[in-house]
């Protein structure tokens, strides 16, 4: 009998230490002087986020957040992935408009559609806003919820990045990797806030991100409850519900959540409020702007950009104690 406590004992033993290199977060929690965000430079953004969350963690600190009130949210394109020289959204829109194509004839002489089957304009920022908004509506209604993210995930799933020659899932910028999951591991809860469909981020954001879709906020289309004979589904109508920029981004996270964030992290002027409902509290937040400085690795672009436009957010980050990271600077590795 000791024979076989004793080996039942070395087994539990040889399982543990498995576990404990294995597993990062379990390695992690065993050896506390590991950098949980390796892919950061020594700097002040680094040292923000780091100061920040010992703060919010440390029970005996006068910042100390109940885990339940740690609530994180992040802008998607320019934060969490690659959105330039145009969103990826856009990308699988206007393929989706050559898709339907065969069914309406008449786009070939209706703009705006006739433009993206001709080639002649290419880009989202090539279109007015009303037009872009036609072809969301157009490429996104008359479809479930699980038919459009199926469209979303077979469309990911073959399509590549013209810049980078690798699906886009994989320009995810691996520092943010890092954070989100330091964030999970100190007891935040994770959200996207995204100007984006949230279906469409959705179709993605828990194989990527570990973030699950009951945790992504985004712009959405109508929707209609059918029901027929013993089955009922819900459809998506060619009527937009909520575009999820700006001040919208604030209303939908009161809206959507019921708490305010104290950690935000957005790169456009389209993040302002959600940095602002973030940081403007009684209680001090963080707020971050990702700086796209870095033409080398990624690209260069910010005031006056038709993409990720960011002016008047270097204006007041001072003002408001946020943390401008600059990607070339700040970070080791972009993906």
């Amino acid at each position: 009998m000791d024979v076989v406590r004793n080996m039942k004992i070395s087994t539990y033993l040889v399982l543990f230490v498995v576990a404990l290199f294995c597993i990062p977060s379990l390695a992690m929690a065993f050896e506390p002087n590991v950098d949980p965000l390796p892919s950061w430079n020594e700097g002040s953004a680094k040292n923000a986020i780091l100061s920040f969350v010992a703060n919010v963690t440390n029970k005996s600190n006068p910042d100390y957040v109940e885990t339940e009130e740690r609530i994180a949210t992040f802008d998607n394109d320019g934060t969490l992935w690659c959105e330039y020289p145009d969103y990826v959204q856009s990308r699988f829109m206007f393929d989706r408009v050559k898709d339907m194509a065969p069914e309406h004839p008449e786009w070939n002489d209706t703009q705006p559609f006739s433009s993206i089957l001709s080639g002649e304009r290419f880009y989202a920022s090539n279109f007015s806003t009303k037009e872009v908004m036609q072809i969301y509506v157009t490429t996104s209604s008359n479809l479930t919820a699980d038919e459009y993210m199926s469209l979303a995930r077979n469309w990911l799933n073959r399509s590549k990045n013209p810049h980078f020659g690798f699906p886009y899932t994989k320009c995810i910028y691996k520092p943010m990797l890092e954070l989100l999951s330091y964030l999970r591991y100190e007891g935040f809860k994770t959200y996207i806030v995204t100007g984006g469909d949230e279906d469409f981020v959705r179709a993605f954001s828990d194989e990527v991100y570990g973030i699950p879709p009951e945790q992504v906020i985004g712009s959405a289309i109508k929707l209609q409850f059918i029901e027929n004979n013993s089955s009922c589904s819900v459809m998506k109508l060619p009527e937009i519900l909520v575009i999820d920029d700006g001040q919208e981004k604030a209303k939908e996270i009161q809206l959507n959540i019921g708490r305010r964030p104290i950690f935000a992290y957005g790169n456009s002027e389209g993040d302002i409020p959600m940095l602002q409902f973030t940081t403007g509290g009684n209680r001090q937040g963080l707020g971050l702007l990702n700086h796209h400085d870095d033409p080398i690795r990624e690209y260069a672009y910010d005031n006056g950009s038709a993409v990720g436009r960011l002016d008047k957010g270097f204006e007041i980050a001072g003002e408001w104690g946020w943390q401008v990271v600059s990607m070339k600077n700040d970070w080791k590795y972009i993906f």
